[in-house]
């Protein structure tokens, strides 16, 4: 469907010709005042991703910490072999639901901003709230502190450190999402190039955990066959497990979205994608259905080489673990776990890329304070601001938590208020399909039980987590239960607070605000003007529609 884009290009050129009034949030109006800013957003071809690039930036995002190191924990819900690949397979059909939701989104309404646009075009009223419900999501949990984490301890796992977490590990993840930041910030075309053939990289070490792992399957191994595939399904419990139950399946699911997170990192960009629909259309499947197909098959190789109780309480380190089973622990078998590492930056670099634009998107509405800063292209052409404040959520988050189990949290506090920003847009889709379907008509079509069983797995991901687990066990993972999931639905709950402020408090106050005006020039690039407006009062003639001079 192209109205969406139309109807947006069309008003954005008619500002551009001639100076206009505007409505502020409440409904008021408002006059024009001078201009404070203006930044063009021009890209050439040779920064567009084509359908390689969209692959791997997608794959970059998916393959990262995830199936190397969520294993453990998904195994130690559930205690139970046959259960925990299942879980993978699900995983990767849930996956796929979530994606045609987004392709059909994407292909209806193709700019940056992933579902920041699709909220936006299906919750209208209040005007804005749901933006800025998303931003305080995207902008507080949207780090890439796991995979900086991850990073580190497998850097040190190489180094032959097998501390289970320090802050060592920490300063090294600092220093990982500094590189990723400043690369994206200064030379944005390195960054492209270095994130691609990492995400061939991580293929590569994927394809090698699969293949040892047949290799352990027919008893090239160096430990004893852990026989995991004898009674697959029977559930071990005791120390270390989670004691089943809703709570522990929720947290194992939701340690299986966070692997699988990414699938919709190439919505985030579009603007920068050569041919959206085309290139969106074969990327997205093909990256994800490759993902799919390694992770079960990379975990049946670690089932085939891991002990269950070694498993169980390897943490972050399965792979390291899985290697030094397989090949020893000679200097050579320590190297592979730095290639691990290696795929963790490839993971930062995409999500740093990514998740900066989306900051920048957010920054160009004038929704943001010091918008003029977040939305700007300078100096280097790229959304150097953007990254930086990507850079300081997830070394604040990274640095934040007590020792202990802080990957985990952390997994799980990236997660969780996702599943709340997907049942919304799942929702949306289903009212757009069946309430506008003259209206709707994007060239895409997502069948209602896809649909309806992608919301409900959100559905049951936001709310199970507030339900204590069945042992009885708060303080299981190290911190209390309900702490992630409040965490979660406070920041969302913050959005809204920060909604009434932005839309209500400070114009009432100031008596102006900044508006950001989207505009599409004659050469069909994007530019942005940033203007102080003065809000005006209600009068009988604005009410009727004219707008009052003051």
């Amino acid at each position: 469907m192209g109205k969406p884009d139309n109807a947006s290009s069309d008003e954005t050129r008619g500002v551009a010709e001639k100076s206009v009034h505007t409505h502020d949030a409440e409904g008021g109006s408002a006059i024009v005042g001078e201009v404070q800013e203006e930044n063009k957003y021009a890209y050439d071809d040779s920064r567009k991703l084509g359908i390689t690039g969209a692959v791997f930036l997608i794959l970059n995002k998916m393959i990262g910490t995830g199936i190397f190191s969520t294993p453990s924990s998904i195994f130690a819900a559930t205690g139970s072999v046959g259960i925990s690949l299942m879980l993978w397979v699900i995983g990767g059909f849930l996956t796929f639901c979530g994606l045609s939701v987004w392709l059909e989104f994407g292909l209806a309404i193709p700019r940056s901003g992933g579902e920041k646009n699709y909220l936006e075009y299906v919750y209208r009223h209040p005007k804005y709230l749901a933006t800025c419900v998303l931003a305080a999501q995207m902008i507080l949990l949207g780090f890439s502190s796991g995979n900086s984490l991850a990073f580190g301890r497998y850097i040190l796992y190489a180094a032959g450190n097998e501390l289970k977490d320090s802050y060592r590990a920490r300063g090294i993840g600092v220093a990982c999402v500094t590189f990723a930041v400043v690369v994206h910030a200064t030379i944005p075309k390195w960054g492209i190039r270095l994130f691609n053939v990492l995400g061939v990289f991580k293929v590569i070490i994927l394809l090698f955990i699969v293949f040892s792992g047949f290799a352990a399957l027919a008893g090239r191994r160096l430990v004893e066959d852990p026989k995991n595939f004898e009674n697959a399904f029977q559930i071990t419990s005791g120390e270390g497990y989670g004691g089943g139950g809703a709570y522990a399946y929720s947290n194992a699911l939701l340690n299986i979205v966070y692997s699988y997170k990414g699938w919709e990192n190439a919505n985030y960009v579009l603007s920068e994608i050569k041919d959206p629909r085309r290139t969106l259309t074969i990327a997205a499947p093909l990256a994800v259905g490759g993902v799919t197909i390694l992770y079960v098959l990379a975990n049946v190789a670690y089932f085939a080489a891991i002990p269950k109780s070694e498993l169980a309480t390897s943490e972050v380190i399965v792979a390291g673990l899985f290697f030094k089973n397989v090949f020893g622990d000679s200097a050579g078998a320590r190297a592979l776990p730095a290639f691990v590492a290696l795929s963790n930056l490839g993971n930062v670099l995409a999500v740093s890329f990514a998740h900066s634009r989306l900051n920048q998107e957010l920054g160009k509405e004038g929704l943001l304070p010091g918008s003029r800063l977040w939305g700007s292209n300078k100096p280097f052409n790229s959304p150097a601001a953007a990254l930086f404040l990507h850079w300081i959520v997830t070394v604040i988050v990274l640095l934040a938590p007590p020792p202990g189990p802080a990957y985990n949290f952390i997994v799980s506090l990236y997660t969780y208020p996702g599943a709340w920003i997907n049942s919304f847009v799942a929702a949306g889709l289903i009212y757009l399909q069946y309430q506008k379907k003259e209206e709707w008509n994007p060239g895409w079509r997502t069948f209602l039980p896809v649909t309806v069983i992608f919301l409900l797995c959100n559905a049951f991901l936001a709310i199970v987590p507030f339900i204590p687990p069945a042992d009885g066990d708060f303080w299981a993972s190290g911190y209390p239960y309900y702490v992630f999931p409040v965490v979660g639905v406070g920041v969302l709950i913050l959005g809204g607070i920060y909604w009434a402020l932005w839309t209500k408090f400070w114009p009432a106050v100031r008596g102006h605000k900044i508006v950001a005006e989207r505009i599409i020039d004659v050469d069909g690039e994007e530019v942005i003007r940033y203007r102080r407006v003065k809000v005006a009062k209600h009068t009988p003639d604005a009410r009727h529609g004219a707008i009052s001079s003051i």
